[in-house]
């Protein structure tokens, strides 16, 4: 099988999906890893059809992207060209025969299907679906030159927005601590940064927290914020509405501390705390500290 990845970066840096996707790759098939240049910015049609002629050049039978804002977009158009199946935000990938063996969520995260995809095809992989092996290396990337050709669109202005703080990327974080409104107000926010900071995760927070103004949207995680898939997702005072679990089920291992028993994250969380995060928060994050210390 051959298989396209396509590159992403982010700070001149290849994303982690990146590095995921090159080493999931690498146990399927003859991977070569591309990366769309000459564009001060994202932009579509250019990206397509670069990538298209890159496809057919190459006859590569599987094209991989992040599930990443660029990556859904870039994967759903490439398809869309090539006229070939395609997958969005798997979270599970193998050969089967002829085919593909895939994994998504469906109906905002109510079910996990199995799908079986023709090949030639199209999939978006949704980041930390994949782990990356301890020794993995830094994949060869070869540059593709976007067709400038193809573009349709004029640019008046473009002005990124920085991040609010300093932690890791949410998207791609190993660790995110979310809060909802259990915390009662932004005044107790320091309670879910400390314990990311002592964790060493990134900070989330439910679609209730981001509406009543407490935190940035960009740490919304849910159907209409992010889509994360870390090692360890810790819910402090979130309910559990289906649009926010929508957002982090494919979590590896998933901890959850509200007072009200009978909360709905708990019906997904592989452990458990009923009890304050007024009273929880502080002692469980001094004694990761603590364990980090010793450690």
């Amino acid at each position: 099988m051959k298989i396209l990845v396509v590159a992403e970066r982010k700070d001149n840096e290849l994303r982690r999906v990146t590095l995921e996707l090159a080493a999931k790759a690498g146990t399927l098939g003859e991977t070569s890893v591309v990366e769309v240049t000459g564009l001060d910015r994202y932009s579509a049609l250019p990206a397509v059809s670069a990538l298209a002629a890159k496809a057919k050049s190459d006859a590569a039978d599987l094209i991989l992207t992040g599930a990443t804002l660029n990556g859904r977009d870039l994967g759903a158009r490439l398809a869309a060209r090539l006229g070939r199946a395609y997958a969005a935000d798997c979270t599970g990938l193998a050969s089967d025969g002829g085919a593909l063996a895939v994994e998504r969520p469906m109906y905002a995260g109510k079910i996990r299907a199995k799908l079986r995809v023709a090949l030639p095809a199209v999939l978006s992989i949704r980041p930390g679906a994949f782990p990356l092996p301890a020794n993995a290396t830094p994949p060869t990337v070869t540059a593709l030159p976007a067709d400038t050709s193809a573009e349709k669109l004029a640019f008046t202005s473009f002005a990124p927005t920085p991040s609010s703080g300093k932690r890791v990327s949410l998207a791609e974080a190993r660790v995110v601590v979310s809060g909802g409104r259990g915390l009662k107000g932004p005044e107790n926010w320091h309670l879910v940064e400390q314990l990311a900071d002592a964790l060493g995760g990134a900070v989330g927070a439910s679609r209730a927290v981001t509406d009543a103004g407490w935190r940035p949207n960009e740490e919304q995680v849910g159907q209409t914020g992010k889509t994360v898939t870390p090692d360890l997702y810790v819910a402090l005072g979130i309910s559990g509405a289906i649009q926010h679990l929508a957002g982090m089920t494919s979590s590896k291992v998933i901890v959850a501390v509200n007072k009200d028993p009978d909360a709905d994250i708990f019906k997904i969380a592989d452990y458990g705390v009923v009890g304050d995060v007024f009273e929880f928060v502080p002692a469980f994050t001094e004694a990761v500290k603590k364990a980090k210390a010793s450690s």
